[in-house]
């Protein structure tokens, strides 16, 4: 396991620790960098809001030592499983977004979310040639439009 890793699995359990959660972290090296897998019966505490405090914690860590890490990777926090599941919601929404554009020919627009959620559903697309994706908005508001492509962009 590289140095950064190692460091972000200590750091993160001795915030779990000084907090008092019962939980704990375990690093393993991934392709897109270091993967935290946390586990423990506050794991839940972590999910609530839609995974907002362990979006926090990912968003700590990565500014903490992220830049540490070979370019193009990064530290990416999960528990029971979260990320994979909600990435697999997001594919399904994007399935259902490109459906709802061809049978209407009318833009769909996503609500408001990150930018790692917004990018699984432009790659989730990225081989539709009928399809368009783009970002719009700005801050927290941003979106994702998904829209049909004009003939002369296809």
């Amino acid at each position: 396991m590289n140095e950064t890793c190692s460091k972000a699995e200590h750091l993160l359990n001795s915030v779990f620790e000084g907090a008092g959660f019962d939980l704990r972290a375990s690093a393993l090296e991934s392709d897109a960098g270091c993967l935290l897998s946390i586990e423990g019966p506050d794991s839940g505490l972590l999910l609530n809001q839609g995974g907002e405090f362990l979006d926090a914690l990912q968003q700590i860590l990565n500014q903490a030592l992220g830049r540490t890490l070979p370019k193009g990777e990064r530290i990416v926090c999960d528990a029971n499983n979260y990320r994979a599941t909600r990435e697999a919601e997001l594919r399904a929404m994007a399935q259902h977004a490109a459906r709802q554009v061809r049978t209407t020919s009318s833009a769909f627009v996503f609500g408001p979310m990150d930018s790692s959620e917004r990018r699984v559903i432009h790659l989730s697309l990225a081989e539709e040639q009928d399809l368009a994706t783009e970002s719009i908005g700005e801050g927290n508001a941003r979106r994702l439009r998904v829209s049909l492509r004009t003939p002369a962009s296809q």
